[in-house]
């Protein structure tokens, strides 16, 4: 264990998971067994085996639930650490651990939307997933934080208000990826403002974070609210921090220069990197833009990463519009772009 920048593969018949050492925490896991050990002391197992009957059987109740179809079958990739009798799992990691699993002969590789997570109580959230081909053979690539049962899904998603709308394309990407969710009547209502707790939680999807559980760290968020837990899921990533009083706001209307400040927090999580040279590209990127001097100075580093990632763009060529309110139709292709251009999907 000691090799920190060693990547562990491990095959199966149909899937394969590559750990990079590094992610597997022997810190943590010595403090949780609580003696004194050196490292080559703990045994690191690594499984991918099939579900149990009731876990199929709650993976088809969710299928049902959520109106998807089962691509490929349910998949329970676990990491554990073992010292004697003790064993402790590792369910946890601090960047993207990848999944490749097999898509079967005759199955169209067209009719794959996404990779899904079953929790244990049958709650399902994307994880972000791409089709790739090796040697000739469909393989779905998942990417995630945790641990977990992965399915690979079918769930197309049209809206009929975006038919000739110009984001079209990343509404329904979204949608079919389970990212982000219409208003009924298979509407998406694209040119809507979008508030504070709902852009959150659409960055939290996006991503496929594990929902936390806890105490809300902002004083007008209660547990009751449905947002509660996509914000303190954002604030564990450290993906906001909430204003100066202690409060998040979450009802308020998001701007664009508010969004792209926590999407370029976003990109520290999925490894996306740009240049730092920060006068002479904040110069470049930001000159075109006649209201550039309207950006407030907190969001100006967070604004030209975005720009330099090609992320996000003007609402013109000559227009930034940092104050204005960003629109659904943006929001959803702001995460189409940020998981895109960090090779997620």
């Amino acid at each position: 264990m000691e090799q920190r920048q060693a990547v562990i593969a491990i095959k199966a018949e149909n899937a394969t998971y590559t750990l990079p050492v590094r992610q597997i925490n022997i810190g943590s896991i010595l403090n949780q067994l609580g003696k004194s050990l050196l490292p080559q002391d703990i045994k690191i197992q690594i499984e991918i085996s099939k579900p149990t009957a009731d876990t199929m059987k709650l993976v088809e109740n969710s299928a049902v639930r959520g109106g998807f179809t089962l691509v490929v079958p349910p998949l329970n990739f676990t990491v554990k650490a073992k010292y004697g009798d003790t064993t402790i799992e590792v369910t946890k990691f601090s960047a993207y651990v990848e999944k490749t699993i097999a898509i079967p002969v005759g199955v169209d590789p067209n009719k794959i939307t996404t990779g899904i997570v079953i929790e244990p109580d049958g709650t399902v959230r994307h994880v972000p997933t791409k089709v790739v081909v090796i040697d000739g053979k469909y393989y779905a690539k998942v990417n995630s934080l945790t641990n977990s049962t992965y399915a690979i899904v079918w769930h197309p998603k049209e809206f009929k208000d975006v038919a000739q709308h110009w984001a079209k394309n990343a509404v329904n990407d979204m949608g079919s990826r389970m990212v982000i969710g219409g208003i009924g009547n298979e509407l998406y209502n694209p040119d809507q403002d979008i508030t504070r707790a709902e852009f959150v939680a659409i960055i939290v999807r996006g991503l496929g974070l594990k929902l936390e559980n806890g105490t809300s760290p902002f004083k007008d968020i209660t547990s009751t609210d449905w947002y509660s837990r996509a914000i303190q899921t954002a604030y564990a990533y450290k993906l906001i921090s909430g204003l100066e009083d202690g409060s998040f706001h979450p009802g308020d209307k998001i701007t664009r220069e508010q969004a792209m400040t926590i999407i370029s927090k976003a990109m520290k999580i999925t490894g996306l990197e740009v240049s730092r040279d920060d006068i002479k590209v904040s110069g470049e990127l930001l000159s075109p833009f006649a209201d550039a001097s309207n950006v407030s100075k907190w969001a100006e580093s967070s604004i030209v990463d975005c720009l330099q990632a090609e992320i996000i763009a003007g609402r013109s060529s000559t227009q930034l519009s940092p104050k204005a309110y960003i629109s659904r139709a943006e929001v959803a292709t702001l995460v189409q772009k940020l998981l895109q251009k960090s090779g997620l999907i």
